[in-house]
């Protein structure tokens, strides 16, 4: 192995340059992996066009956080990995020792550490992320499905927040990624799951991951369809996976008395919504704010994989090979496929 890797390097939004740069040192309690398939992300997306002050914190930098691997190297400190296995993990952990860690809110913890690289030949994983969210992967899953773990944990997390039981009307307004996989994870569960989306290209792709009805959101009649659809009175848990702010009006507006409304999708920065304060109030409507993951949500989400309740096939649209990655997020982009995988050195 040389000393120089393939790598996107992130310069400045919409300035990501393919180029050889140098391939990571590693201490004694840290390892060395070759990236096996990394997967495209809305996160990627939104950081690419305008940066991101916390994944992104000094320029040039790697770039992409989801990928499998393989394990090249290890520090001598390293004992639950050796090199040629297969491994997956997510681009952070918590610290365990702020507040909110010691309150259990692992997602707000003060002292994340991130991990970037995906969209390079080879990423150097810190020791505290490899200590709490880094796993062999199953024999049974492939590198581009294994690769989904991140994602699916952040939905994971968001899933076990809000109450739920057999029969529950449950609409999803959203059908990208993350929104697909709430309706996976709603419709095993057994909810009756409806897709809202604005593109019915997206509805009609929803239909392969468990939902009952869609609904177009652009439609005139967009709430009146909702509520046909859950006994008349609307839905008994709505998911907001777009960051739109209309969305999650739209998402408070169609709630039934006693709904619970998840707030998932990340708005920009400054977003403001309007909610009716009266039925808020004297409808007992719960809003959630779910952000990121958890170390117990890494491994129930790893679990879901391996035993193939969440089949990781569905979200693969196509691959491509590292140098045309920003192709790829720019398909994404353009709402044309769900996830793609980068293959390096490879044109699969």
């Amino acid at each position: 192995m040389t000393n120089k890797m393939k790598a996107q390097m992130f310069y400045a939004p919409e300035d990501v340059r393919f180029e050889e740069t140098d391939i990571p040192e590693i201490n004694d309690d840290e390892m060395l992996v070759k990236v096996r398939s990394a997967l495209t992300c809305g996160t990627d997306l939104k950081t690419y066009r305008r940066g991101h002050p916390t994944i992104i914190q000094k320029t040039p930098s790697t770039f992409g956080h989801e990928f499998a691997s393989d394990v090249v190297k290890v520090g001598k400190n390293v004992t639950r990995f050796k090199v040629g296995d297969r491994v997956v993990g997510v681009n952070t952990a918590p610290c365990f020792e702020c507040e909110n860690c010691k309150n259990q809110r692992y997602s707000l913890c003060e002292h994340l550490q991130y991990l970037n690289g995906a969209y390079s030949e080879y990423v150097a994983v810190p020791a505290h992320i490899l200590k709490y969210n880094f796993y062999k992967i199953p024999d049974n899953l492939k590198y581009e499905h294994a690769a989904l773990l991140e994602p699916l944990a952040c939905a994971v997390n968001g899933f076990d927040k809000i109450p739920k039981k057999v029969g529950s009307n449950v609409v999803v307004i959203g059908a990208g990624p993350i929104g697909l996989m709430f309706m996976d994870l709603l419709s095993l569960s057994g909810c009756n799951v409806i897709s809202a989306d604005l593109s019915d290209d997206r509805l009609e792709l929803s239909k392969n991951f468990g939902v009952k009805a869609t609904v177009n959101a652009g439609d005139k009649d967009y709430y009146e369809k909702v509520k046909s659809l859950t006994d008349g009175k609307g839905p008994d848990v709505v998911v907001e996976a777009t960051g739109f702010p209309e969305a999650w009006e739209d998402a408070f507006e169609m709630a039934r008395p006693g709904a619970t409304v998840l707030f998932f999708g990340g708005p920009k920065k400054g977003s403001k919504v309007t909610l009716d304060c009266q039925k808020f109030h004297y409808q007992e409507i719960t809003t959630l704010g779910v952000y990121h993951h958890t170390p117990y949500h890494v491994k129930w989400a790893l679990d879901l994989l391996a035993n193939g309740q969440i089949d990781a096939s569905k979200y693969i649209s196509g691959y491509y090979p590292l140098e045309d990655a920003l192709k790829a997020l720019d398909r994404i982009g353009n709402q044309d496929g769900i996830k793609y995988a980068i293959i390096p050195g490879e044109n699969k």
